[in-house]
């Protein structure tokens, strides 16, 4: 059984019960009784606002129960998201762009990290891009590993009909790596590391800037009739990350328990990860739109216009900017 660990966000509690005794007379629907978040496993800032208890303590003051569901990929948390299963949903910021084009209700408010937690792996036969014509490679559609590898394909100017792309969930992808199922895998953390450590996979395709942030997305109508919830659960998501800053080995230690990892994988998956920015900046525009324009010859669905605009439709960074201009250090 996972202990409560003491992972204190002492600084925000004042603030927060302000603003909880605040929203009453805000003039929004009425508060509703539970909200839906979830967890994964790639998003170490979820893991560790989970481990702390804060999230119910503070709904608590409001009569709001608390309920946490985990992600097993950004494919996962999209269906939660477009099931109406959760309210609040962590992915990468390119599978949010796929699922605003499919038009799921969702705009995406936070940044989490930037992480580089995907990249192609091989057991060593594979040494290049090029080396995967003709052969077998496990990703899960949607996710940013299956779009960090279509962008890999183009930039090598290999056409996707040129390989096999092997649908499977990203455990599975890695379980089917060790045991020589496929050629290649579109990896991602803890699972990529995993292989790293206990398989001596090889990571011999890395690109920083095809890995697209990892982003909290919310449902739109839940940010329409409750948008103080929204920032709400986005200043403890702050408390979160600013305590995963200042406290790495403890957070490390969080991710290694709740995601049944041994220290070593957990801390070759929080170095990859830079918690440093959480505003949606140009930066994070810049990037969907790059993974948008390889993205357009038919992985975008019919709500997409055009790839800026689609951008532009997804992310609304208002809420952060309002938050971090009243708790940034």
């Amino acid at each position: 059984m996972l202990k409560k660990r003491n992972v204190g966000f002492t600084l925000l509690a004042g603030a927060l019960l302000l603003s909880a005794c605040g929203s009453s007379t805000s003039g929004e629907e009425s508060a509703p009784e539970t909200i839906r978040l979830d967890y994964a496993f790639y998003s170490p800032t979820s893991l560790v606002l989970k481990e702390s208890g804060k999230v119910e303590e503070h709904f608590e003051e409001q009569g709001i129960d608390v309920e946490w569901v985990l992600s097993q990929g950004s494919n996962r948390a999209i269906e939660l998201l477009n099931s109406n299963s959760v309210d609040f949903g962590s992915t990468a910021g390119a599978a949010a762009l796929v699922a605003k084009s499919n038009h799921a209700p969702i705009e995406t408010v936070y940044v989490a990290s930037d992480p580089e937690w995907t990249a192609l792996l091989s057991n060593g036969d594979i040494e290049t891009i090029e080396d995967l014509k003709g052969k077998q490679v496990a990703a899960t559609m949607g996710t940013d590993p299956h779009i960090f590898l279509l962008r890999a394909l183009h930039e090598a100017g290999i056409d996707e009909s040129e390989i096999t792309i092997v649908q499977l969930q990203h455990n599975d992808g890695a379980s089917a790596l060790a045991t020589g199922e496929v050629d290649a895998w579109a990896g991602l953390d803890p699972h990529m590391a995993t292989q790293e450590v206990e398989h001596d996979a090889e990571l011999f395709y890395r690109n920083q800037d095809f890995n697209t942030y990892s982003v909290l997305n919310v449902r739109e109508d839940f940010a329409e009739s409750h948008p103080e919830l929204v920032e709400e659960v986005i200043e403890l998501y702050e408390e979160a990350r600013k305590w995963t800053l200042d406290n790495h080995e403890e957070a490390t230690a969080i991710l290694a328990e709740q995601a049944d990892l041994s220290e070593e994988v957990a801390a070759i998956q929080m170095e990859r990860n830079d918690f440093s920015n959480p505003v949606l900046e140009d930066e994070h525009r810049d990037a969907l739109i790059g993974a948008g324009v390889v993205l357009e010859e038919g992985h975008l669905g019919p709500a997409a216009s055009s790839v800026e605009e689609l951008v532009d439709e997804l992310l609304n960074p208002t809420y952060v900017e309002s938050v971090v201009g009243s708790t940034s250090d």
